[in-house]
C-alpha cells in the first residue's frame, strides 16, 4: 500500500473543528454535515457517505436521520417510535452504538472479516470497503451517532479515524444546539400552537405584550361529554377526547389555522388574517374547517358512537399575547369577538345545532345560511341574530 495511503491535510482538519467550534450560526443539521463532508473530503479523506442519526424530542418522531453522499448532498429521514422496537434497529450498528456508547466498525476489505449486523449487505452492494459509527455525546447525556463509509480498497488509514474522532465532539456540540432550538419550536408549537411559538421565540415573553390581530374565532365543545365521564373509565375517556381533538384539529390547521387551546372537552381557535380583503376567505377556510370535522366525528377511531359537538364561527378582532399572574403566563386570545364566539357555541349546545355562526360572519362569508333566531346573549346588549350554514 502507498506510503501516502490515507494521507489526511491535518491543517484543513483543524480548520475545520474550529468552525465547528466558532461558527456563529447553524442552519440545521443537513447543512452543516454537508460542510462538513465536503471539507472532510477536500482535506483527502475518502469518504463516500455520512450519516447522522439525531434522536428527537418530538411527540411523534423518534429521531431523524441526515445522510449526506458524495455527488448528491443531503437527505433527510424521519423515524416513529416503532423503530425503537424492530428487528431492523434492534440488529444494526446505530442500534448498537444506542445501546454501549461505543463505536463500530466494519472493516469490509479484512479477509477474515464476518458480522451478523444486517447493513453489511447494503453496504456491501454500494462496494463499501469499511464503514464506522461513533457516539455524538450531547452535554444532558444523550447519545446520538455519525457514520462514515469509504469505497477505497484499503478502508480507512488511521489519519483518517483520527479525523473523524477529531470533528465528532464539536459536531455534536453544534448539532445539540440546533436540537435544543427545535426542539423548543416543537414543544411550543405543540402545547400553545405555532403562530403563538414563533412570538414567544422572537422575545414576547411579558406579562401584558401583547398585539391587536384580526380573525376569525372557532369555538368549539364536544356534547354530552360530562355524562360520558361518570359512566366510562378514564382510559376510555381519554380515548373519546384524543379521537375529537384529531378529527377536529386536523381541518384546522390544514387551512393556516391556530389552535390556541384545549378547554377540557372544547378547543379554542383561530384564523389569523392581515388584510379586510382576505376576511371573506378566511371565514370560508374556517366555515370548511368546521364542515369538515361535523361530518367526519362519526365512528372516531376506539368508539362505536357517533362523536357530537358544536361549533360557532365570528369574526373581529382579539388581543393575542401573555394574560396571567407574574409568575404562570398564558398565550392566547382574549377580547370581545372571543366572547363573541363562546356565547355563541353555547347557544349551539343548547339548541344541539352542530355550526351556528354571527351575522357579521354570514355577511362576509357570502354563503346561504338559515336563521335560527335572535338571543340575548350574556355579556352583550340587545339580541343578536344567529345563523346556521345550509348543508353543503
Amino acid at each position: 500500500m502507498p506510503e501516502d495511503y490515507g494521507a489526511v491535510d491535518q491543517a484543513a482538519i483543524e480548520d475545520t473543528v474550529t468552525w465547528l467550534i466558532t461558527a456563529r450560526q447553524f442552519a440545521g443539521p443537513r447543512k452543516v454535515l454537508d460542510e462538513l463532508c465536503t471539507r472532510l473530503a477536500d482535506a483527502g479523506i475518502g469518504v463516500f457517505r455520512s450519516s447522522a442519526f439525531v434522536r428527537t424530542l418530538h411527540p411523534l418522531i423518534m429521531g431523524r436521520r441526515y445522510t449526506w453522499t458524495a455527488g448528491e448532498g443531503v437527505v433527510m429521514l424521519e423515524a416513529p417510535y416503532a423503530v425503537l422496537e424492530s428487528d431492523l434497529f434492534k440488529n444494526s450498528p446505530v442500534g448498537e452504538v444506542y445501546r454501549t456508547s461505543k463505536p463500530v466498525r466494519l472493516r469490509l476489505c479484512d479477509p477474515d472479516f464476518q458480522s451478523d449486523y444486517n447493513i453489511v449487505e447494503d453496504l456491501r452492494a454500494e462496494a463499501a470497503s469499511d464503514y464506522v459509527i461513533q457516539p455524538l455525546f450531547f452535554s444532558n447525556g444523550e447519545i446520538h451517532a455519525i457514520s462514515w463509509s469509504t469505497q477505497r480498497p484499503g478502508g480507512f488509514s488511521d489519519d483518517e479515524l483520527a479525523a473523524f474522532d477529531a470533528v465528532a465532539p464539536p459536531f455534536a456540540r453544534a448539532t445539540e444546539i440546533y436540537c435544543l432550538r427545535r426542539t423548543a419550536v416543537t414543544f411550543l408549537d405543540t402545547y400553545v400552537g405555532h403562530g403563538a411559538g414563533a412570538r414567544i421565540l422572537s422575545g414576547h415573553i411579558k406579562r401584558g405584550d401583547v398585539q391587536e390581530i384580526d380573525a376569525v374565532i372557532l369555538a368549539a365543545d364536544l356534547r354530552g361529554f360530562t355524562g360520558y365521564t361518570a359512566s366510562h373509565d378514564g382510559a376510555q375517556v381519554v380515548e373519546r377526547l384524543n379521537a375529537f381533538f384529531d378529527i377536529l384539529v386536523a381541518p384546522i390547521t390544514e387551512r393556516n389555522g391556530e389552535v390556541l387551546k384545549f378547554t377540557g372537552d372544547g378547543l379554542l381557535a383561530i384564523f389569523p388574517f392581515e388584510r379586510e380583503a382576505d376576511l371573506g376567505q378566511r371565514c370560508r377556510d374556517a366555515l370548511n374547517a368546521a364542515q369538515d370535522a361535523i361530518e367526519a366525528l362519526t365512528g372516531a377511531p376506539g368508539t362505536d358512537e357517533v362523536i357530537r359537538c358544536g361549533i360557532a364561527l365570528h369574526p373581529g378582532r382579539v388581543l393575542f399575547g401573555n394574560v396571567g399572574s407574574d409568575s404562570r403566563l398564558d398565550f392566547t386570545a382574549i377580547g370581545e369577538a372571543v366572547n363573541m364566539a363562546a356565547r355563541l357555541e353555547a347557544v349551539a349546545g343548547e339548541l344541539g345545532r352542530g355550526i351556528l355562526v354571527s351575522a357579521e360572519f354570514a355577511d362576509a362569508e357570502g354563503g346561504d345560511y338559515e336563521a335560527v333566531g335572535e338571543f340575548k346573549l350574556k355579556g352583550f346588549d340587545g339580541e343578536r341574530k344567529v345563523l346556521a350554514p345550509l348543508a353543503r
